[in-house]
């Protein structure tokens, strides 16, 4: 088997309001060994933002899940930024994310981008 990278974006684009995108994976990737949340603009992700993450429609991270638990900094190696989902089946191949933007003073809403990160493995 092979690990893989895939990227997939969401546009935040107003204020207060929830992005809701699904993603479809590859055919041949079977399972998903972990994910990061990163952005443009990672100081508004990191407080104003919060998501519900599923995979094959198994709900890994609640509504609500704030963001900065899944954020990582520059101070971790590269090899340990993801946060290990162990080897969560693909199934379907499907992972649906609802991202919250949620209103704070200390990050002033601009548009931004909300990039998922995903450590997938690969059938040969």
């Amino acid at each position: 088997m092979q690990t893989v990278k895939k990227r997939f974006d969401i546009a935040v684009t107003e204020a207060g309001k929830t992005f809701s995108k699904t993603f479809e994976l590859d055919k041949n990737i079977v399972s998903v060994k972990g994910i990061l949340f990163t952005s443009d603009k990672d100081d508004l992700l990191y407080y104003r933002g919060s998501q519900k993450v599923e995979i094959n429609k198994e709900e890994i991270f609640p509504e609500n899940y704030e963001s900065k638990l899944l954020l990582s900094g520059i101070n971790v190696s590269p090899n340990s930024r993801y946060y290990d989902l162990g080897n969560q089946p693909a199934g379907n191949g499907t992972i649906k994310v609802e991202y919250k933007d949620s209103n704070d003073s200390r990050a002033v809403f601009v548009p931004y981008r909300v990039s998922l990160y995903v450590e997938c493995m690969l059938q040969s």
